[in-house]
């Protein structure tokens, strides 16, 4: 096990990495300057077996131990930036107008660049590490596609790891917990369709505005009403639009919203009662609803083995006093849940210390937390893979 100290020298080089990122941000699958950035810089720490193209962007890496035969772990790095116009005022900001690193996943690709680089140059563990270089996990499901297009058997990958930053926690702790981890995302549409006409005159209507509030507020029932208060279940209205002019009730109202969930039987809970609750509140004013609903990514869970292994990882750099091993489950979402379905693993926290939260507009990844995370990858590595 190594101390953050074996990884101080590698810091100012990553901080260049991570400013080069920052200032260069892509959405979703469109990364090719990212992934191009990644390849070369893999490719000069002597790494040969590098390919390109997966899930469109996506890179994976493999470096080789010395110690013998063994398995292969993967460790994953998101690589996309958000649709956000950049307010931090850092020197190295956003160059993309509307564009920025919102997220720090240009701090997560420099972190695992600089565990790339360590590793290719001691080796010191069995088997194989596998460098998953992601894209699209923002808005599109860049993991669900790594997973679809085989990265779990094409290298062989027996256990699978994540990290992600965690502004408000101190630069130098980990946080992570064993079992859910991180809650199922669906989306659904609601569009109301009553019958216009003049504001004047709403008794000669059917107002699709008044249908839309009273089926925000009947949503908010099946959380306080209809599920076991124990039971995690979040309904969020987040779009309501109707209408064009002061004195005119429209013929419908378009509502959307978000929904979270661990259990699967309340996520199918949700879907068939959001619909049954909008369509009963809209009968009742003689209206008519459409509606959608898309399941999107799924409940992330950490596996038992993979928690404890990330556990003695993230203890040997920094101490047990800095590792938080039972922190509450996030009822956000995270894709990385696709490869944890595929094989076991853990998903852990890294401090980021006092910064704006993450898809903020004045967020900044905090570089002092750069040799923690390249910490954390090598000792996983040689912890995982003794040689």
């Amino acid at each position: 096990m190594h101390s953050v100290e074996t990884f101080r020298e590698l810091q100012d080089e990553a901080t260049e990495w991570r400013r080069y990122l920052h200032q260069h941000p892509e959405l979703g699958y469109q990364v090719h300057d990212t992934a191009r950035f990644v390849t070369e810089k893999l490719a000069s720490f002597g790494i040969n077996h590098i390919e390109t193209g997966i899930a469109e962007t996506g890179v994976v890496a493999v470096i080789q131990g010395e110690g013998g035969d063994g398995a292969t772990i993967g460790l994953r790095a998101d690589m996309d930036a958000l649709p956000i116009l950049e307010a931090s005022n850092k020197p190295w900001s956003s160059q993309i107008l509307g564009k920025m690193h919102a997220c720090g996943h240009d701090g997560h690709t420099a972190m695992l660049l600089g565990a790339a680089k360590y590793l290719a140059g001691t080796r010191k563990f069995k088997g194989s590490v596998a460098l998953i270089f992601q894209p699209a996990e923002e808005d599109g499901c860049g993991g669900q596609r790594m997973v679809q297009e085989g990265i779990m058997d094409r290298f062989g990958i027996s256990q699978v790891f994540g990290m992600h930053n965690r502004p408000g926690m101190e630069v130098g702790k980990f946080a992570i917990c064993d079992g859910p981890v991180a809650a199922a995302l669906d989306e659904f549409d609601i569009i109301v369709k009553g019958r216009g006409g003049h504001a004047a005159h709403p008794y000669r209507t059917i107002d699709p505005i008044v249908v839309a509030a009273q089926i925000i507020v009947g949503l908010q029932t099946l959380v306080s009403r209809n599920t076991d208060p124990t039971e995690s279940l979040v309904i969020s209205v987040t779009k309501l639009h109707a209408g064009t002019a002061y004195n005119i009730i429209p013929d419908y109202a378009e509502m959307a919203g978000t929904v979270r969930t661990f259990l699967p039987s309340l996520r199918d809970f949700a879907e068939r009662q959001i619909e049954a609750c909008a369509q009963g509140i809209a009968r009742g004013f003689g209206a008519e609803i459409e509606f959608r609903h898309r399941r999107l990514e799924p409940a992330m869970f950490n596996h038992t083995k993979g928690t404890n292994l990330a556990i003695k990882a993230a203890r040997g750099l920094v101490g047990p006093v800095s590792v938080a091993e039972k922190i509450k489950p996030s009822m956000g979402s995270e894709d990385f849940a696709y490869m944890l379905e595929a094989r076991p693993g853990a998903y852990i926290h890294i401090g980021n210390g006092p910064t704006a939260s993450v898809h903020n507009p004045s967020y900044d990844f905090n570089d002092e937390a750069l040799p923690y995370g390249i910490g954390y990858w090598v000792n996983l590595v040689e912890t995982a893979l003794a040689a």
